[in-house]
């Protein structure tokens, strides 16, 4: 046994004290034929366990994840394999009937909903079942993907969410990993993220799913040392995690991944796995092969190469597609999901959920004379407006880098000359970039070493100029303090913006000047290397170098909070991916321009995303020179080398794209920013406009990209977004947390959990030692700061609520404080681990292979019966509540719904009956009523078996259709590769088959409410 827990102890034990180890007739099994219904009672090694989940495994037999009931193992988890224990499956016609004497039949009540909240939701139900539960607004087009997903159309819940910045991907996930909890397909759980939004991703999936997730950075390392033996996988303890890529390709982590298995695995920007050879790319792959679900999220989702995107697609399905160079949207349908801002779907969902998009405003900003000088050395030796006289540097892209770096600031110039001279300087470096030029023409040395001491020479005229440059002489930094002004950054002022520039040097120059300009109180910094913390936090900078990972979500964080003194954010593109700026900030300065489309649009989607109450707006300053550069072949007008040549440019281009295509890479083909930035270089080099290149661009091979992604998911197949149909005894959740709470906290929760309740919803108690194991997952610096973990000897406190108002208003209050962006109340949903805790101890309450006996409204007694059958993998394929009622010898078996339910009487109004009337009659019915229930089972076996064939029949014909295509084109190396592909594919087909004998379990049997109704005949 591989114990998980401990045992339960101290407060609430009381509520164990209804279990009665009555001996009962049971019957011994073997290794079930297809698993352990979950919320079912065996009996391992003497004690009684409630099973929680079950997987087959290839050596062990069942691997069987149970709780335990008995006094011995109460409250432990505990994991057990078929062929390694004896699990003994209880006879459901030995089912002892006993009475239920709580008011208007509180126990039985709540232990029929318990086990329905406890049961999988089974492979034919492909519709949400927890969409309305979430702290979010009802948005249709984020519960399309989790709805895609889930279809009929995938035999595994695999998708890549390729939505544009802002639509609320990491929501869209949430809703996605709740369904797969509520099916028992989300057990154990993998999150990669990107460093930086490591505790942003972890807080949005808590607060507003309650789905915990261990945080493995640096510090959920230290605390994960000090839980389990040192060299142990921590994935084996942590069932589910979030962690970065660059940590999981650690050796810390990256040899155990091969020895677990997750049942979903999610990816944000997966992008970045695409590479071939890369450790992300084999570390991608190797994920893919351990999971069940796996969902990738990218805005960027490929780099333009149609082989790239394919990579992308194969980890999901390895037999979507023959030829990764050529394949046709049709076949990927199933696989992946995007939708713009301008998607009807999405605009009509998001009216008054997202403030509309301000304009771009250009604020042209002239060169002064010094900075002159140095535009007119870039034009005269660099970068000549002759496009005849070559350039003083033999490399084509160094004149534009240089040009670059100065369009940023004379600091940023300064550093590339600095790094440019010590390329130069060092001949082996300069000889290895020549090898290209060698392969097509030799290069004579005298030659090579007269161009190096050229450029070098023009270098040295260069730094000299622009080291004339002083602060008060750059034009943009004027321009910039008087922007801030105008926007009433300042001290006293709540006014927030955050700054953009490419440029590390950029970034330190205006964070060591921009703060006192602006009349902030200079003090003393704690750091010498980050002179802008001796402003108080007024200013913060992100970027590589000055921030580690931490720092960089600490500085997230602080951004994100009302009462933080930070007003200004200085930061490089490391921000323009997955972070979220929006919420005390609408505000935005380009200082430099990207030449990317893609870069700018990820930069403005930083505070343009969903959940903006204020309309973003955007400036961007744009170095303007009076000097004429070049003349323009087409409209005959001159051209200049400053920002007009590109940037001013590609900011209205963004702006037309978002308005029209909806998207940036629409536009370009193109869907990494540094190769959209090359090609447009590339282009300049050759003469042509920023016009000519994007049109060029779009034309170009990755046209067919755009396409693909322009729309897909934008005209869904039909308006209402599929739900599931679950029966239910209680009108919400939180009724059913308040009748469950009274029935196993007796006398009452108040005394047992010093539980009280608050006028505006909230509910605080002391969370007992079984709980708070269940929330180790979430951030020690959360639990202390919100006092939830027991401190020497004050007990914890944990306050919940199941308003979303409440919810959201505290939520909103987090942000608005200066500490931390958790809330102080947690948001209850389906998925809750105070839910779960708490229905397990319901489960509990109705003794061993025991069912209530329930005064209702009924003309003869009914049983309550359910009925489960499953595949090889253990998962539920058919889920069928059933009544059985009639005379003895006319039985009927009907389906169970909530309306019968309620017809039946079946809730809290019900009178209730302490002693059944004839619980001996009732008894000796039991075993024809489980008969049958089974044959109304088997009956409607056909019925499901040939829905569930509707769904792998056609992935079974695409599979072998893949098979014979790739075979015919692959080489005779690659064919065992293709058929160890198709055979692991027609496997897992074969093994979500229904298979074995049906799983029946009496739950309850309704009398009727007068002696003279329905009598039974024994």
């Amino acid at each position: 046994m591989s114990v998980e827990a401990e045992a339960v102890g101290g407060q609430g034990d009381a509520v164990w004290d209804a279990w009665r180890p009555d001996d009962v007739p049971e019957r011994r099994s073997g290794p079930a034929s297809s698993g352990y219904a979950p919320g079912a009672q065996v009996l391992i090694r003497d004690e009684l366990w409630l099973v929680r989940n079950c997987k087959d495994t290839k050596l062990d037999g069942w691997m069987v994840e149970v709780t335990g009931i008995s006094s011995f193992v109460r409250g432990t988890d505990a994991v057990f394999y078929s062929r390694l224990d004896d699990i003994q499956e209880l006879d459901p016609r030995e089912t002892r009937l006993v009475a239920d004497d709580s008011p208007n039949h509180r126990r039985g009540r709540l232990f029929l909903e318990s086990v329905i909240r406890k049961t999988f939701l089974p492979q034919t139900e492909h519709g949400l079942a927890l969409a309305d539960g979430f702290l979010m607004d009802q948005q249709v087009h984020q519960l399309r993907p989790a709805e895609l997903a889930l279809s009929m159309k995938n035999p595994q819940p695999r998708i890549l969410i390729a939505d544009v910045v802002g639509l609320g991907k990491t929501l869209e996930i949430g809703v996605l990993l709740a369904e797969l909890i509520r099916r028992g397909r989300g057990e154990r759980i993998l999150v990669v993220t990107p460093q930086h939004v490591l505790e942003q991703f972890q807080r949005e999936l808590w607060t507003r799913f309650a789905i915990p997730l261990v945080r493995l950075d640096s510090t959920g390392i230290q605390r994960i040392q000090q839980d389990i033996p040192a060299g142990r996988n921590p994935f084996a303890y942590f069932k589910r995690a979030i962690i970065s890529v660059d940590t999981l390709k650690s050796d810390v982590y990256a040899h155990h991944l091969e020895h677990t298995d997750w049942d979903a695995v999610v990816i944000d920007e997966s992008h970045n796995l695409v590479n071939r050879g890369t450790k992300n790319n084999e570390l991608a792959r190797l994920l893919a092969r351990k999971t069940d679900a796996l969902v990738l999220a990218s805005a960027t989702p490929h780099n333009g190469r149609t082989q790239s995107f394919a990579e992308l697609v194969m980890m999901l399905d390895e037999a979507a597609i023959t030829d990764p160079s050529a394949y046709a949207v049709e076949d990927l349908g199933h696989l992946y999901i995007r939708r713009t801002k301008t998607s009807a779907e999405v605009r009509d969902s998001l009216k008054g959920s997202w403030a509309d998009r301000g304009p771009s405003q250009p604020i042209h900003v002239p060169a002064g004379e010094k900075e002159l000088a140095v535009f007119r050395e870039l034009a005269a030796r660099w970068i000549p407006g002759d496009p005849a006289q070559p350039s003083v540097s033999r490399h084509q892209l160094v004149p534009y880098q240089l040009l670059k770096s100065f369009l940023s600031s004379h600091r940023a110039l300064l550093e590339t000359v600095k790094t440019r001279l010590a390329t130069l300087d060092k001949p082996s470096t300069e000889q290895s970039t020549d090898r290209a030029q060698k392969a097509t023409r030799p290069v004579d040395p005298a030659v090579r070493e007269a161009a190096r001491q050229a450029e070098r020479a023009a270098l040295v005229d260069l730094r000299g100029l622009a080291e004339q440059i002083q602060d008060e002489d750059s034009a943009k930094l004027t321009a910039l303090l008087d922007e801030l002004r105008k926007m009433g950054v300042g001290p006293g002022s709540a006014t927030r913006v955050v700054v953009f520039s490419e440029r590390i040097p950029t970034l330190k120059w205006l964070a060591e000047t921009v703060p006192a300009a602006l009349g902030f109180t200079h003090g003393a910094s704690p750091d010498e290397k980050k002179p802008w913390l001796a402003f108080g936090g007024a200013v913060q900078v992100m970027h590589g170098e000055a921030s580690s990972d931490e720092e960089q979500q600490a500085i997230v964080e602080k951004f994100g909070l009302r009462d933080d003194p930070v007003r200004i954010l200085l930061t490089g593109d490391v921000a323009s991916e997955g972070v979220n700026l929006h919420q005390q900030c609408h505000r935005l300065i380009h200082f430099d321009l990207p030449w990317s489309l893609i870069r700018i649009e990820q930069r403005n989607g930083r505070i343009d995303r969903y959940g903006q109450e204020h309309q973003p707006q955007f400036r961007a300053l744009i170095l303007t020179s009076d000097a004429p550069w070049r003349t323009d072949e087409t409209t005959g007008q001159p051209r200049t080398l400053d920002d007009r040549l590109v940037g001013e440019k590609l900011l209205k281009r963004e702006e037309e794209a978002h308005k029209i295509e909806g998207s940036a890479e629409a536009v370009t083909g193109l869907y990494r920013a540094k190769e959209e930035e090359t090609r447009l270089t590339q282009d300049l080099i050759a003469g042509r406009t920023v016009e000519e290149s994007l049109k060029q661009s779009q034309q170009g091979g990755a046209a067919f990209l755009a396409g693909l992604l322009g729309q897909v998911g934008a005209v869904p197949e039909h308006p209402e977004v599929l739900r599931a149909d679950v029966p239910s005894l209680f009108a919400s959740t939180a009724d059913y947390f308040d009748e469950a709470l009274r029935q196993v906290c007796q006398p009452n929760p108040e005394d047992q959990l010093s539980l009280r309740r608050d006028d505006d919803g909230t509910i605080a108690f002391e969370p007992p030692r079984d709980l708070l194991y269940r929330l180790k997952a979430l951030p020690k610096s959360y639990l202390d700061e919100q006092q939830i973990m027991p401190r020497k000897n004050e007990p914890g406190r944990m306050r919940i609520t199941f308003s979303k108002d409440l919810a959201a208003t505290r939520l909103k209050a987090a942000r608005e404080s200066s500490k931390s962006q958790w809330p102080n109340v947690s948001y209850v949903t389906d998925v809750h681990p105070v839910l779960d805790w708490l229905t397990d101890k319901v489960l509990v309450e109705i003794g061993r292979h025991q069912a209530p006996v329930l005064a209702a409204s009924v003309d003869t007694p009914t049983y309550l019966i359910q009925g489960i059958y499953s595949n090889a993998l253990g998962r539920p394929t058919i889920v069928e509540w059933m009544a059985v009622h009639g005379l003895p010898g006319t039985l009927e078996a009907t389906t169970l719904t909530a309306e019968v339910l309620e017809g039946y009487g079946v809730g809290p109004t019900m009178p209730g009956r302490s002693t059944p009337l004839d619980i001996d009659g009732l008894t000796a019915q039991v075993p024809a009523a489980i008969k049958e229930a089974e044959r109304h089972l088997v009956k409607l076996k056909d019925r499901y078996r040939q829905q569930i064939e509707a769904t792998l029949e056609p992935y079974r014909k695409r599979v072998v259709h893949w098979q014979q295509e790739a075979i015919f084109s692959a080489d005779g190396t690659g064919k065992r590769g293709v058929n160890l592909s198709a055979s692991r594919r027609l496997k897992l087909i074969k093994s979500l088959e229904t298979t074995g004998e049906p799983m029946l379990r009496l739950l309850a049997v309704l009398e009727p409410l007068n002696a003279a109704e329905g009598g039974t005949d024994r």
